[in-house]
């Protein structure tokens, strides 16, 4: 699919195109989008070794060439709330039996734009998940969280009230952040920067973690950057300068999930589309 829309890609991110040519591009670069969407293309790839993750920037570079080529025009005025934008929104009153098979429960006020994956058993409350972003099965995005361009959310993971997962589409080369399966992420907390949050970790209200935050083992001192470890239970809290009289901000790690802390956790199938879904 890529290899074959490489070259228009290439003619889109040119300033060369007229504005009939920007139409015919922008139509045909729909198809990658499309299967965007149908989680055919992914943002980012599993490095072998399963604990890493490698920017797919074919894949960015398309998304780019969709906005370029894209004209600004009104967006599924049959929706709550139109827009006036380049990319379309995800679904639409006409998509009821995809969503009807699938168990994906949307709240009025969500919004889901095109390209974005989302996979079965998925509840969407008032919130915005931009282009690129992928969403496995299981996950709650809850009211008024974002899920920026092109972060990766695994199986499983609740994002709370107003908590944010940073997008990147520039630089080119940056890795989005990808959130893996059965994570828990507090109210207003914020993760940006390409961070990894690794399997079953719990971010409690208000963790912000970007880049270069430290985040602090409270029992060994060991310290991580750019990485939530496995289970881990994270905290706001501080780190004190040496010789100064001042502190700056770090997440602490309390301890790790076990058995007590998933039960509080726990996500309740009742409000997801497979109880009575035929795929359950």
């Amino acid at each position: 699919m890529l290899q074959e829309l490489e070259p228009l890609i290439d003619k889109a991110l040119t300033n060369s195109t007229t504005e009939e040519e920007c139409d015919a591009l922008n139509a045909t670069l729909r198809k990658g989008i499309y299967a965007l969407g149908e989680g055919k293309l992914r943002a980012v790839s599993v490095a072998t070794d399963e604990n890493s993750y490698e920017v797919n920037l074919a894949v960015k570079r398309l998304i780019l060439a969709y906005f370029k080529t894209g004209k600004i025009e009104p967006v599924n005025p049959d929706r709550l709330s139109d827009g006036y934008d380049k990319i379309r929104l995800r679904f639409g009153n006409n998509d009821r039996t995809y969503l009807d098979d699938r168990g994906i429960r949307i709240v009025a006020g969500a919004i889901i734009r095109e390209g974005s994956y989302i996979g079965q058993n998925t509840v969407f409350m008032p919130c915005f998940v931009n282009i690129g972003a992928y969403i496995d099965e299981g996950t709650m995005i809850d009211t008024w969280a974002t899920v920026g361009s092109c972060a990766q959310i695994g199986k499983r993971v609740h994002l709370s009230g107003g908590a944010g997962i940073g997008g990147v589409l520039e630089p080119i080369n940056a890795r989005p952040v990808v959130i893996e399966d059965d994570v828990f992420i507090g109210a207003r907390s914020e993760v940006v920067e390409g961070v990894i949050v690794k399997r079953g970790a719990v971010l409690s209200m208000g963790v912000f973690i970007s880049a270069s935050t430290p985040i602090i083992d409270a029992n060994s001192g060991e310290t991580w950057t750019g990485i939530v470890p496995e289970n881990a239970v994270v905290v706001p809290g501080t780190r004190h300068r040496d010789k100064s009289n001042f502190s700056t901000y770090a997440a602490i790690i309390i301890k790790y999930a076990d058995e007590r802390t998933r039960s509080k956790l726990r996500l309740d199938d009742t409000f997801r589309g497979n109880v009575l879904n035929k795929h359950s």
